[in-house]
């Protein structure tokens, strides 16, 4: 195309009277095709790494039973066959009434680690906030979380996927659950929010681990919708492990309003697709439950609930920027599970 252009070029040239002259404009002719194919490059450089459409898995709420366990390698091999671009697990990777052990969750990790595309955990309720059911402190179970799944900035799974976590601050040091990370245009935010009424109303020390990890979720929830006005991202995806009751009253819901308010608040100043992705009831279902204070519904915004024991499958969500809606959701049977 470079040479192509000069030549072109040249034939025009040949017709002009001064030779200087047509020296000149050849010499800026060929300036000017060589700037033109190095925007070119770049700009096939950015359509190269910056994905048009790609697909992710969503999981959570498994495996619990030692019946899942058997079923979880099927599910396993259904998505490394599917080539997403990465998994999100939305927490609980164990039974309420579990015994909450070391030797548990390094097996959960162990197993979440032959996931081939890059794997994102966010916490849930069993693994710690639920391990008082069982004799184990809570806290000290959810520090072992901490060590073992959220040790590093990056991903589990056999490819690594470079993640922002709000543990960077240092006021906020403790809460390396928090996480996002861009992929095609689309900002990826995980908050710790879990089910058990997010640990609140339970004891008064469970009731201080809440207010201060709820005042890093609100602020973990504002920034990132911040940047992503700042950044024109074309869309939002909230990951949370708990099912926020958005159809419940204000007094049976008490660890979620705060949450709740201000993502309200947000996705209708944001006025662009947002998800919020999230397991705990086990009852897959895709609806728009979020109304604004006219009571009126908020188009912008999905809920996507996985799934959970004891159907052991996954949801397909296809990010398409062209798409005036972004968001795709697909329930994803996994066949040999059914047997």
């Amino acid at each position: 195309m470079l040479s192509k252009t000069i030549y072109n070029t040249y034939l025009v040239m040949k017709s002009i009277g001064s030779r200087s002259l047509r020296q000149n404009l050849l010499n800026l002719a060929i300036a000017l095709a060589v700037v033109a194919g190095g925007y070119a490059c770049v700009a096939s450089a950015q359509k190269a790494t910056t994905p048009n459409r790609f697909d992710i898995a969503l999981i959570g709420d498994a495996p619990y039973s030692s019946q899942e366990e058997n079923q979880y390698p099927n599910l396993i091999a259904d998505i490394n066959r599917s080539n997403v671009a990465f998994v999100i697990h939305d927490g609980d990777i164990q039974s309420g009434g579990t015994p909450c052990t070391d030797e548990l969750l390094l097996k959960r990790r162990a197993l979440y680690q032959t996931f081939r595309p890059p794997f994102v955990f966010v916490p849930g309720d069993n693994e710690w906030t639920d391990c008082h059911r069982t004799g184990s402190d809570p806290l000290v179970r959810l520090a072992k979380v901490r060590e073992l799944f959220l040790a590093t900035d990056e991903s589990l799974g056999q490819t690594k996927l470079k993640l922002e976590r709000q543990s960077f601050l240092p006021q906020y040091a403790t809460y390396r659950e928090n996480v996002r990370w861009v992929y095609g245009s689309v900002l990826f935010v995980g908050l710790h929010v879990v089910g058990s009424n997010n640990n609140f109303g339970r004891t008064p020390e469970m009731d201080r681990e809440f207010q201060a990890r709820n005042k890093a979720n609100l602020q973990w929830l504002q920034s990132s919708f911040t940047l992503a006005r700042e950044k024109r991202f074309k869309g939002v995806m909230v990951i949370i492990q708990a099912n926020p009751k958005f159809e419940v009253d204000r007094d049976k819901r008490t660890g979620f309003n705060d949450f709740l308010e201000l993502l309200q608040t947000e996705v209708i100043q944001f006025r662009k697709p947002v998800a919020l992705v999230h397991g705990d009831s086990h009852y897959f279902r895709i609806d728009k439950p979020l109304v604004d204070k006219q009571n009126q519904r908020v188009m912008n915004f999905t809920r996507v609930e996985t799934f959970g024991p004891p159907d052991i499958h996954w949801v397909k969500a296809t990010i398409q920027p062209d798409d005036p809606n972004l968001f795709r959701f697909e329930p994803i049977a996994v066949e040999a599970n059914f047997h």
